[in-house]
Parts: structure tokens; C-alpha cells; sequence
């Protein structure tokens, strides 16, 4: 049985979702994961886009060994320099080069004929191929090409060097049907196509991103492009792991595989929901908290008889379960391997700072689970940037017949310590109005959601804020077992971001 390879874009077309702002030690976190999740090709940025994104994938293309690390780039040799100098040093370097194909890109976007089109495709392609033994083409908006065409510049672009070609549903606009059908049609129609790898990559504006991307493997597709949680632009690409455990689950029908470690992927998306702030609806399928809940009396009856009357997937498959939960009573070395077991790579110092967390948390609740963790370790080793603003000590007043007050002690870059306090109409908004005023900024709070990390009244509590200035806007995180700490700490969050991103955008932002 073959293999189909997963092609993962999180880091590029995933953060491209609105909202969404990686910054450097987060990105370098998701690519870890994504290899130990065992990702053929990972995405890691747009290099040309900016000092920050080609910086990203340098570091990503030199640390990173199992996966395969690629870039995106526009038909113009400056992007691909950009990208070739990002992933030389990679393990195996591939590049990404698109141009659009459909009539409405080609005539109001390009503003180019057909035939310049194809020109430009061969002739980027032929450049990157001078420099990369990996070129992927990427026809973009191909589900709304003409097939003709499509067919002539896929013979053109493999002819140039490109080794896979890629045939995109870039607005969501396909049928399962229609995408099985292009891939046929182009197995039949290009005549060099035994030389390249067809790709597939569908955005879910339809909601059919994953139908859409398992028709194509029907159809010849041996690479999907696809994201964690299904994040990206609009409404998202098709969701990894519908895919990887779809194409597993049904192994007879599709006959065909992929290399991904399933039991990683709950792991996965829960780094990826919390460093993106966007929680996973409950009832999403495969990693969403209801996807292994059954409350129907039939299909709990059907459940204690046999357990797959009413279970197709099990918890254990995708890594639902946790395994071995650790309490105050355990040790340094215990702690130690549950840190190796999740893929801790920080310093002992780091690992040190954590378990004397991790020792705090456990004398409050009886079992400290992975999830817990896993909140502990992306609270802890936020930014590798510097941080304006720490969080020293807070108090808040709060009565039914009262107005609820709230006083804060911050230290501002590494020694000075500040204190004000604020009142507000409740005890969350004395401690923003507290905090807007020792950050000397008036930042407009445009989101709030709180979470539980697990279930129970001594659970962790997670808190996600957007902020807004002008046209900048950032999210913050907080995690802490009382809720207002971790609404503190995800305000100061985002404002230590927001402050950092100033500070990026004024240094120099050459690329290379």
C-alpha cells in the first residue's frame, strides 16, 4: 500500500488566518511538534515577506531533521533568493513557487495573456531549479482553470524542473466530484506526468476542505496540504487530522496511507489552539472534547455491548488519552520524563523554573495531567523576546455591595517595579483599567474567553485576549489556577507583544 505524503502549512497559510500572530519561539515550538507528528514537508513561512518570516525558516530549515522544511515564493527571483537563502542549510530544501492559472487571476490580478503566464511559470521554475532539488509549482485558483491550459503549463512547469505540481481549490470553490475528476484528467492528459508528484490543497469556504482533499486522492493526488485544526485564511484549509485518520480509518477504501503518528495529534492541536488563541469547538471532529462523548442512551447501552457499535475512532488512536498523570508526591526524574515524553527542549534551567511550577500546582490539585502541563510549559517559556511588563503582585477588592477594586504591583523591564490600582464595573475590568493605566496605553479590548485547561473545580484556568491600537492588533494568553491572575497575565501578554512588534517593525527589514 502506498503512502501519501502530508504536507503541513500551519506556519504559512495557517498563520495567515485573521487574528493570528506567531512570533519566533512559537513557530520554532509548532515545528518541533509537527515533526515529532511525523510531517513530511512543513511549510514554514513566505521568506520574502519580511526579516521576521525569513528568520523563522532559517532557523526552522537548520534545526529541524526529519521533515522536509520548504518556503513560499512568487514567480520573481528575489523571492526565490530569499528562499534559497533561508533553507540551504535545511536537510533536504525545497521551494514553493505559485502563479495563478484562472482566467478572473490571470486577467484582473496578473493583468497577463496565457502565454505570458506560462513564460513566467517555466521561467521561475527553471531558476529555482538551478538552486533547489525540490521545486513544487503550485497553479493557483487551478479548480476555476481552464483544463486545457492547466494541462499545458503543468507539461511546461515539469519540463522546467518542477517536481510536484500542485493543483489548488484556493477559494473553496470545488466539489469532491469536480477535484477527483482534475486529478484524473490530468493523470490522463499531461504526458510527462509519471516525473512529478500531483499535490492537493483546498481552503474550506464550502466546508468541503477535507472532502475535497481525500476526492484528490482518489483521484492521483499522492501530497495533501492541509493545516492543524484546519486554520487559515477565511474559513481555513482542510484539518490535518480529519485527514491523516480518515485516510487511516479507511484504509480499505482509499488504499493508501500516510507517515503520520496518530497518537500525536491531540497533542498537536492543543499547541497549535493555544499559541493561535483559537479554541477547538467541541464538537470537532477527531480532536474535539465531544468527539469520544456519548450521551444517547442507545448509544451508551451499544457502548457497554461493543464498543465500536458506536465508536469508529478510539481516544487512544489520536492521543486523546493521558497516560501515567503525575501528583505532588512525584519526583524530579518522574517529572523529568513526562517533560522528555511531551517533547520538552528547553535548558535545565527552563526545565527547573518549570518543575518548581509544576510542584506549585500539584499542592493545589491532586492530579496534575498533561494538558496542565503542557499550559505550564507554553505559560512559562512565552517569548524569547524581551518582556516590558512582568506581573509582581495583585490584589483585587470585590463585594456584592461594593465597587470592585483592583490593585497591581508590575516590575517594568527588569527592575523597576510600578503599582497603581483602578476600580471598574467588575473585578476583570478594575484589573484592566488598572493595567491600562501602568502601561501607559490605551489598548481596546476586542476579545475575551476564558477556558479550563481540565474538568474540575481545581482546574487551571486559561484566558485569551485580543488587544487593539490602531491598526495593530495582538493576542495574549494567561494561564494560572485562579482566573483574574490569568486574565492579568494574558493582558500583559498581549501588550509585551504588541510592544515588541513595535520595536520589530522600526529596525531594518531586509531580507537575506
Amino acid at each position: 500500500m502506498g503512502k501519501v505524503k502530508i504536507f503541513d502549512t500551519t506556519l504559512r497559510d495557517g498563520e495567515q488566518s485573521p487574528g493570528i500572530n506567531l512570533n519566533h519561539k512559537e513557530k520554532l515550538d509548532i515545528a518541533f511538534q509537527l515533526e515529532r507528528l511525523g510531517v513530511d514537508i512543513i511549510e514554514a513561512g513566505f521568506p520574502a515577506s519580511s526579516q521576521g518570516d525569513f528568520q523563522s525558516v532559517k532557523d526552522i530549515a537548520t534545526q529541524i531533521k526529519n521533515s522536509s522544511i520548504t518556503g513560499l515564493a512568487r514567480s520573481k527571483k528575489e523571492d526565490i533568493d530569499a528562499c534559497w537563502e533561508a533553507l540551504k542549510q535545511s536537510a533536504e530544501p525545497r521551494i514553493h513557487v505559485f502563479l495563478a492559472t484562472s482566467p478572473i487571476h490571470m486577467q484582473y490580478k496578473l493583468k497577463l495573456t496565457p502565454e505570458q503566464v506560462v513564460e513566467r511559470a517555466v521561467e521561475s521554475v527553471k531558476y529555482a531549479a538551478k538552486k533547489f532539488p525540490y521545486v513544487q509549482f503550485s497553479a493557483e485558483d487551478a479548480s476555476r482553470s481552464d483544463w486545457t491550459f492547466l494541462a499545458r503549463i503543468i507539461e511546461a512547469t515539469i519540463d522546467a524542473g518542477a517536481s510536484v505540481i500542485n493543483l489548488p481549490d484556493t477559494v473553496g470553490y470545488g466539489m469532491p466530484k469536480e477535484i477527483s475528476e482534475l486529478f484524473e484528467y490530468m493523470t490522463k492528459n499531461v504526458p510527462n506526468i509519471d516525473r512529478a508528484i500531483l499535490s492537493t490543497h483546498n481552503h474550506d469556504d464550502l466546508g468541503m476542505g477535507v472532502a475535497n482533499s481525500l476526492a484528490a486522492v482518489q483521484g492521483g493526488a499522492r501530497q495533501v496540504e492541509c493545516t492543524i485544526n484546519g486554520i487559515g485564511e477565511r474559513a481555513g484549509n482542510a484539518s490535518l487530522e480529519e485527514i491523516a485518520v480518515g485516510l487511516h480509518i479507511r484504509s480499505d477504501f482509499y488504499k493508501t496511507g500516510t507517515n503520520i503518528q496518530l497518537n500525536e495529534l491531540k497533542r498537536t492541536s492543543a499547541l497549535v489552539s493555544r499559541y493561535t488563541s483559537m479554541p477547538i469547538p467541541k464538537n470537532k471532529a477527531v480532536v474535539g472534547s465531544n468527539a469520544f462523548a456519548h450521551e444517547s442512551g442507545i448509544h451508551q447501552d451499544g457502548m457497554l455491548k461493543h464498543k465500536e457499535t458506536y465508536e469508529i475512532i478510539t481516544p487512544e488512536l489520536v492521543g486523546a488519552t493521558s497516560s501515567n498523570p503525575l501528583g505532588k508526591h512525584s519526583g524530579r526524574h518522574a517529572f523529568q520524563e513526562k517533560m522528555k515524553e511531551l517533547g520538552f527542549k528547553g535548558t535545565a534551567d527552563e526545565l527547573n523554573q518549570l518543575f518548581q511550577s509544576f510542584k506549585t500546582l500539584a499542592d493545589k490539585k491532586k492530579t496534575v495531567t498533561e494538558d496542565d502541563l503542557y499550559a505550564l510549559m507554553i505559560d512559562q517559556g512565552e517569548d524569547e523576546q524581551v518582556q516590558t511588563y512582568s506581573l509582581q503582585a495583585l490584589q483585587v477588592s470585590y463585594g456584592t455591595n461594593q465597587t470592585p477594586t483592583a490593585t497591581i504591583k508590575l516590575v517594568k523591564s527588569g527592575d523597576k517595579e510600578i503599582t497603581e490600582a483602578s476600580t471598574g464595573s467588575g473585578s476583570v475590568e478594575a484589573i484592566y483599567n488598572t493595567l491600562a493605566k501602568l502601561t501607559d496605553y490605551e489598548y481596546r479590548l476586542t476579545d475575551y474567553r476564558i477556558q479550563s485547561i481540565t474538568e474540575g473545580e481545581d482546574s487551571l484556568a486559561e484566558v485569551h485576549v485580543k488587544l487593539s491600537k490602531e491598526e495593530q492588533s495582538q493576542s495574549g494568553r494567561g494561564v494560572a489556577h485562579d482566573v483574574l491572575e490569568a486574565s492579568a497575565k494574558a493582558y500583559l501578554h498581549a501588550v509585551n507583544r504588541m510592544l515588541n512588534e513595535e520595536k520589530r517593525k522600526k529596525e531594518p527589514s531586509t531580507v537575506g
